[in-house]
């Protein structure tokens, strides 16, 4: 298991892995043989199957967190869905520790909250956990109301904090919310590592965006993203674009 010292840099380790199935024949895996974190927030970005889920999957294992989320305390299953290219990575780290982390996973979300009534009703467990989320069940919560809870309330500081498309569960203003959110931790030590599709998440300024393709992995700047150049070719004019899609 890796220590939780700040994230400097991901190695693959190719020695023994099957470049013909999967995950070693996903693009990032094939092409590169490390990667560095930056020490705010590390961006993945890129169109589905590239492997940038697989990787921030493989990242948040290794550093100790329970495959379907949650804080590095949690330890349940539901059901074996990660790959094993946890066992084929290894990282550099920091001295400086985090004393806050959590995974979250979109689709686990409901897996986590469901943990959290579990752990609260177990006899003599002393304070209950919801209340570092808010004090309200996420299950009765929507579910961007409940990421919102979690991100507000459970995110402390000093964290490292591994995000798999959290934009799936927000509104627009809410995913600009999130970057004063992250600011607000960042200035507390914390580091990020987010995969995304949302245009707005990735425009924090002091970070690093790795757009992956079927090509390869590829350090871009904001604008240079396919996902700015596609929002901003839509937004530019929006009838236009229907038009050709449409084939009008």
């Amino acid at each position: 298991m890796i220590s939780k010292g700040e994230l400097l840099d991901v190695y693959f380790n190719k020695e023994n892995a099957d470049l013909n199935i999967y995950p070693f024949v996903l693009p990032f895996f094939r092409y590169l043989n490390e990667i560095k974190i930056h020490p705010k927030v590390t961006y993945f970005v890129g169109e589905n199957g590239t492997g940038k889920s697989t990787l921030l999957e493989a990242i948040a294992v290794a550093s100790g967190f329970n495959p379907e989320g949650g804080s590095f305390n949690f330890n349940f299953s539901t059901r074996e869905s990660h790959s094993i290219l946890h066992k084929y990575i290894r990282a550099s780290r920091g001295v400086h520790r985090r004393s806050d982390g959590f995974f979250l996973r979109s689709e686990s979300l409901f897996n986590v909250a469901t943990e959290i009534e579990h752990l609260d009703a177990e006899p003599g467990g002393g304070n209950r956990l919801i209340e570092s989320y808010g004090g309200q069940s996420l299950h009765e919560q929507s579910h961007g109301e409940a990421f919102w809870s979690l991100f507000m309330n459970r995110f402390r500081g000093n964290g490292f904090y591994v995000l798999d498309e959290p934009e799936a569960a927000l509104s627009p203003a809410r995913q600009m919310a999130m970057l004063i959110r992250m600011d607000e931790l960042i200035s507390k030590d914390s580091q990020f590592i987010i995969a995304t599709h949302s245009p707005i998440l990735i425009a924090y300024p002091d970070s690093l965006i790795y757009e992956f393709s079927n090509q390869g992995v590829f350090l871009r700047h904001y604008e240079q993203t396919e996902l700015f150049q596609t929002y901003q070719d839509f937004f530019k004019s929006p009838s236009a674009m229907i038009n050709h899609l449409l084939g009008s």
